[in-house]
């Protein structure tokens, strides 16, 4: 295993917190810590938390600051390796064909492959960073095949070979945790688990990421949606709905709604479930009760 001290002019996770920041998004030095011995190590780093907690952003913002484009492969239910990796284009091929008469042509070749996320990382001419979105909602066998593809950082293509990254590509796997990965990919991994970010942490994404906003406004949003997280609620409002609400009721303010009602009237941008709505809608007042801006 090749270990870096330095990782595009980062030399340790204080520095890479600090490059964090630049790139609009704000780590604890935990996050900070992992996400730099991943880098470090060579070893795709897999962030697992609840939905909203800024996962998929990490990966993001660790690719701005590396200044490296991210392919995304988002998994879903279902999804297989073709989905993953490539396909052919059929139709077009068998254009090609009727268009050959009886002359050859050669329907294996560069330009009838439709690359997909995992093939399109091993190719790129350039630096990436490889997210690899909710891998929890994947089945077991597209774990494994995940697994063998992270070993070699290669795929076999029947019809023309084998393709090899010249340059791994830097990895980010998250999850939601709706299910147990397996034991082999997480020690694959740098492991980290994301929480929601505290209110002081929180109600400061918020600064950083929506500048129109005043801060008592965002400290209020923050204490609101705090309280909403814990409540039994099915889609319970994440980071980004933080910083969406605050933005939200700070635009209703502007234009003559007062404090608390302009939260009131945005709460559809932090609630975005129907029985959500209902449930909390008869203690929705004592939550706002008291928010100023």
């Amino acid at each position: 295993m090749v270990v870096r001290s330095s990782i595009g002019g980062i030399n340790n996770p204080q520095e890479l917190q600090s490059a964090l920041v630049g790139a609009q998004y704000i780590a604890d030095m935990e996050l900070a810590t992992a996400s730099y011995l991943a880098l470090a190590l060579q070893k795709p780093l897999l962030l697992e938390g609840a939905p909203g907690v800024g996962k998929t952003e990490a990966a993001k913002a660790i690719g701005s600051i590396l200044g490296r484009r991210v392919v995304r492969l988002q998994c879903f239910e279902g999804i297989d390796s073709s989905a993953a990796l490539y396909e052919w284009n059929y139709p077009a091929q068998m254009l090609a064909i009727r268009q050959a008469d009886e002359s050859y042509v050669n329907i294996y070749a560069d330009n009838f492959l439709l690359e997909r996320p995992l093939l399109e990382a091993l190719n790129s001419p350039e630096d990436c960073v490889l997210l690899i979105d909710e891998v929890d909602r994947s089945d077991h066998e597209f774990e494994a095949f995940l697994l063998e593809f992270l070993s070699d950082f290669q795929i076999s293509i029947p019809e023309t070979g084998t393709v090899r990254a010249t340059k791994p590509p830097v990895v980010v796997l998250t999850s939601n945790r709706t299910r147990d990965l397996h034991e082999a990919l997480r020690r694959r991994c740098v492991y980290h688990w994301i929480n929601y970010p505290d209110t002081a942490l929180e109600a400061e994404i918020v600064m950083t990421r929506a500048s129109s906003v005043a801060r008592s406004t965002a400290e209020s949003v923050v204490n609101a949606v705090t309280q909403l997280r814990q409540q039994p609620l099915v889609k319970p409002p994440g980071v980004a709905e933080t910083v969406e609400w605050s933005e939200a009721a700070t635009l209703l303010n502007s234009q003559g709604a007062p404090w608390p009602e302009a939260f009131l009237r945005s709460i559809g941008v932090a609630l975005k479930d129907h029985d959500d709505l209902e449930f909390m809608r008869p203690n929705i007042d004592s939550i706002l009760q008291g928010v100023a801006a």
